[in-house]
């Protein structure tokens, strides 16, 4: 029986996301509804993109042949609504030596409570946690990914370390991808807003 993920988006490398090249999901569907979510069209919790959860390791397993990956980050949406179908993906990942990246509006110790099904499986596989709701009154500029000053990095391995919040390599990157009746971006928002607009 297949497995599905509803997903919003997924890119097969970008360095917008995280630390390195990396593999990017992004979920569709999340009960945060942050104010000022820079991902407000993935807040709702309707299908749109449902993807067999074997089919989306093999577009990992042939994106890491293609590419020279560093990780998969995990974001939304809020992945770990859907935990239990991401678990063989974050597997995928680590068997490729891949590192995993997640993204979450719930704080780890509600996440490793078990009110979500399938969370504390998920952590196992997951090598850096960015946890906490997005504050739209506590804008951070300090520190790569993070939204807001209350979000925390959590480090469940060793793959990384807290260098990776303040290097000045990964600072500010913002992608534009112009596709067929779509521009898409991704990265930091606030950089985009203070230099473009």
């Amino acid at each position: 029986m297949n497995t599905y993920l509803n997903l919003h988006r997924i890119l097969e490398r970008t360095r917008a996301e995280g630390p390195g090249l990396r593999f990017c999901i992004w979920t569709q569907g999340c009960l945060q509804r942050c104010c000022g979510c820079c991902n407000a069209a993935m807040q709702e919790l309707r299908p749109e993109i449902l993807v067999p959860v074997q089919e989306l390791c093999q577009h990992l397993e042939e994106a890491c042949r293609n590419f020279s990956l560093e990780g998969v980050t995990l974001l939304g949406g809020e992945p770990f609504l859907q935990a239990r179908n991401l678990i063989p993906v974050a597997q995928c990942a680590h068997s490729l030596g891949l590192s995993v990246m997640a993204f979450s509006g719930y704080e780890l110790a509600f996440l490793r409570s078990g009110a979500l099904p399938g969370t504390a499986e998920l952590l196992e596989h997951v090598d850096v946690l960015v946890d906490g709701p997005y504050i739209q009154d506590l804008p951070d500029k300090k520190r790569n990914w993070v939204g807001s000053e209350n979000q925390k990095f959590h480090y469940l391995t060793s793959f990384y370390d807290a260098g990776i919040e303040t290097d000045e390599r990964f600072r500010g990157i913002v992608e534009m991808r112009f596709e067929p009746l779509e521009i898409t971006i991704n990265g930091c928002p606030k950089t985009l807003s203070e230099t473009v607009f």
